[in-house]
């Protein structure tokens, strides 16, 4: 039976949360704005199709995994579009956006059968488990620094995206048995994913000042990632900063691992690949430990919104400074 578990979680979002949460990181802060854009239609497409496969589930374990899989993405959809309306409340064309989106999902249903449903998700899913381990190994260049509201929405999702990650195979394998299927409709399926990217960053460029977004919304999602990030690492280039000078969103994460996360992102399309044989990051289980004790997991990891984009504070000298006591 499946361990998939529903925490609904009550993060709350106004229009204090700024665009750019993350000014420490402020690529990935507008990577992240983009994943909410994109999960508020994405689960809902998730939610459609699973709905439709439990019409026909003939199987105990399989129609468990189906509906546990489907209440937690129902609870990603629900907390992200709390986020997402705090965004357009602030910046009304962000609407634009959200519309557009949602049309180029629903387009997909009605021109798609089930089956390719079914595989465009786990397509998707699979590659959540080496990108969620290399982000939350990586928390402190990522979040730490960032509004806490935000992070701790982002974190809670991508904990569960692991808890869940082989959710999405069991039920497309259920229905299309053959694995080679959903690798040969793969480059048509990401090529859908980066449409949608691409979408919602040109609506961020668009509808959102510049000062306020701190970075380029396309440039941070074209330049800055996998390839952008390795050739920085070339011999004399900076790894740290992109050619407008703002550090990239991996600047802190060694190559080694950079290079072990692409990798496996690849493998991640391979005919049996199965995201329950990856390797995990230790920090869900402290996370799920938390939430275990009651600790409040809408404020579990960042800074005071107050506090975000102040520089620290300077340490004072200990010589000459006066005892305490």
């Amino acid at each position: 039976m499946t361990n998939v578990v529903v925490r609904p979680i009550p993060f709350a979002f106004d229009a204090s949360v700024p665009f750019q949460w993350q000014p420490d990181n402020p690529n990935f802060g507008v990577l992240c704005n983009s994943f909410t854009f994109f999960v508020v239609p994405f689960e809902r497409y998730i939610v459609a199709t699973v709905r439709e496969l439990s019409k026909s589930i003939n199987d105990d374990e399989v129609a468990a995994e189906a509906d546990a899989f489907l209440k937690q993405e129902a609870q990603h959809a629900s907390a992200h579009r709390k986020h997402m309306l705090s965004l357009i409340e602030k910046y009304p064309g962000l609407d634009e956006i959200y519309v557009n989106v949602g049309k180029m999902f629903d387009a997909q249903w009605t021109q798609k059968p089930l089956e390719y449903h079914l595989a465009y998700i786990a397509n998707i899913e699979a590659t959540f488990t080496p990108l969620m381990k290399v982000f939350l190994d990586n928390r402190e260049s990522l979040f730490a620094g960032g509004d806490r509201r935000v992070a701790s929405l982002m974190m809670w999702h991508f904990v569960e995206e692991i808890e869940h990650r082989s959710s999405a195979l069991i039920l497309s394998r259920y229905v299309t048995p053959n694995p080679w299927y959903r690798v040969k409709r793969a480059k048509t399926m990401f090529g859908h994913v980066n449409d949608v990217m691409m979408e919602i960053v040109r609506g961020f460029d668009k509808h959102v000042p510049l000062e306020d977004r701190g970075v380029c919304a396309v440039a941070a999602l074209t330049s800055g990632l996998f390839a952008g990030e390795l050739k920085r690492r070339l011999p004399f280039v900076s790894p740290s900063v992109g050619g407008d000078g703002v550090p990239s969103v991996f600047h802190a994460v060694p190559t080694k691992t950079l290079l072990s996360m692409i990798w496996r992102l690849v493998l991640s399309q391979a005919p049996t690949h199965d995201p329950a044989d990856q390797p995990l990051p230790g920090w869900v289980d402290l996370w799920m430990g938390e939430y275990e004790r009651g600790t409040d997991m809408t404020t579990f990891y960042g800074i005071p919104p107050a506090m975000v984009g102040r520089p620290p504070a300077p340490i004072e000298p200990i010589i000459g400074r006066k005892p305490d006591y």
